[in-house]
């Protein structure tokens, strides 16, 4: 048997693979020269992820947006985002001399180069706090601007080299993922995964220390070397994401995704995803806007991607969003009008002894010192929210069964914690009405029972008017006679 014949089908394989690998690093080099195409057909060109350095340049964003997602979130919790921007800086020194130890861009040994020199800047920080009289925002931003005017100088001394505009070093500066290689790649995904490991097999001791130093001293928890280490894992996440994000900017990717999170979540492990999908978020759309731009920084892309989304959230964010914020705070106020309307009603029909089911709106309007106009506003949003019904004949308000029910329960808050005030926290009784105003609205029915219990189920506050208890108080699926009844009850026992 010829074996040279079975082996030529894989020769051609072998052939046509190394053809495409050759093709492949052609067009990875050639990535930054792109010819001037539409918008669209460059889309698809981005969707097809055709060119290998998009798709360095796309991992490298995944892993920068994971590895900045995790160490700012504890950044933001451990209020050192200043500490990011330091380090940031501080580490421009070290990659140019990681570049100058042997001439050449050596990921590695600008990797080492840039973490000692971000090591060296916290620990001038440390000793110029222990042993000055300087604050710790002083020193960072002495040792931030020292360190990054270093970092220059030493730049410009790279770009004056014959080899230095080739160098590929000014990406360092406000970076250029097209400018990511296999090796970069490689390094990037090692300290992402360490410091993943990390922080999944030191959680908790993070966790204790980042919100309660204290504490976590008191249960025996290294504080000082958790501390350490964190820095060290944030230098070496800094370092890796400069040839992406760039010096200048690097301390944004850490700090808006954790800041984004920070609105969107109060768990810490839910703040922790959230703040990786959006830095995977922003460092993809950073890539995909740099793409379309056509040899654009990739950094500054990142970075807008990522206040964007910083800006839905703002707004947007279900709990701490500025729009959930104002319609918590417009429900609340509408809320506590249409209570105090109830009550004014509830007031009237007291002082009517309850012989009339209806109350005019003109006299609800004299009782609040409103305008008619703006009286009757307020009925119809009684009547909108089920608490009243208006009759426009008669030009009277009627409390519904859950209207009527509403009413004696802010009545009962009120007259109750009046009481409270004057027996238990010696209070005037002619200086109880106004903060008994405030209170009512927001008291529990738990904290009612048990002042009812304290006082012994009193009947009457300070002034001598009865409280209304929870045999008055109509449930609300009670039907119209019940609560006829029931105000028939509370007028006999007045």
């Amino acid at each position: 048997m010829n074996h040279r014949g079975l082996l030529k089908p894989f020769n051609n394989l072998w052939l046509l693979v190394s053809l495409w690998i050759g093709t492949w690093q052609a067009r990875a080099d050639r990535i930054g020269e792109m010819v001037d195409i539409s918008l669209k057909d460059q889309f698809i060109r981005f969707a097809s992820m055709e060119d290998p350095a998009l798709r360095f340049a796309l991992a490298g964003g995944v892993i920068l947006g994971i590895l900045c997602g995790m160490m700012g979130t504890f950044l933001v919790i451990r209020k050192l985002s200043l500490v990011g921007d330091t380090i940031s800086h501080a580490v421009l020194p070290g990659v140019a001399a990681g570049f100058l130890w042997n001439m050449e861009k050596d990921p590695l040994a600008i990797l080492i180069g840039a973490t000692l020199a971000g090591l060296m800047g916290m620990v001038l920080v440390s000793q110029l706090t222990r042993h000055t009289r300087l604050k710790e925002d002083t020193a960072l931003g002495m040792i931030l601007a020292g360190f990054f005017g270093v970092g220059i100088c030493l730049m410009g001394m790279i770009q004056r080299l014959p080899t230095g505009n080739k160098s590929g070093m000014d990406k360092f500066l406000f970076g250029q993922a097209a400018a990511l290689g296999w090796e970069e790649i490689q390094i990037m995904a090692l300290v992402g995964l360490i410091a993943l490991s990390m922080i999944y097999l030191f959680y908790k001791e993070l966790l204790v220390s980042s919100f309660d130093a204290s504490f976590a001293r008191s249960i025996r928890i290294p504080v000082d070397w958790i501390h350490h280490g964190f820095m060290l894992l944030l230098a070496f996440a800094i370092v890796i994401s400069l040839e992406a994000v760039g010096v200048v900017l690097v301390s944004a990717m850490l700090i808006i995704p954790a800041a984004t999170a920070f609105l969107l979540s109060d768990r810490m492990h839910w703040m922790l995803l959230w703040a990786c999908m959006v830095g995977v978020m922003a460092g993809v759309g950073g890539v995909f806007f740099s793409f379309l731009g056509q040899k654009l920084p990739t950094g500054p892309f990142m970075v807008l991607s990522a206040a964007v989304l910083f800006a839905l959230a703002l707004f947007f964010a279900p709990r701490h969003g500025m729009l959930a914020r104002w319609w918590l705070r417009r429900s609340r106020t509408l809320r506590i009008q249409r209570e105090n309307a109830l009550k004014a009603v509830f007031h009237i029909m007291e002082k009517e002894t309850f012989t009339k089911e209806g109350v005019a709106v003109i006299a609800l309007a004299r009782s609040k010192g409103q305008t008619l106009k703006i009286t009757e506003r307020t009925c119809r949003e009684l009547e909108r929210a089920g608490l009243a019904t208006l009759s426009h004949e008669e030009k009277a308000l009627y409390l519904t069964p859950d209207g009527m029910r509403r009413a004696q329960t802010i009545v009962r808050n009120h007259r109750l914690w009046e009481r409270y005030l004057t027996d238990a926290a010696n209070y005037a009784p002619d200086h109880v009405h106004d903060d008994a105003e405030e209170i009512e609205h927001i008291l529990g029915e738990d904290t009612v029972r048990m002042l009812e219990r304290q006082f012994n189920f009193v009947e009457r506050d300070p002034d001598g008017k009865p409280i209304p208890t929870i045999q008055h108080i109509a449930s609300s699926d009670q039907t119209q006679a019940s609560k006829s009844q029931g105000i028939s009850g509370y007028r006999n026992s007045s």
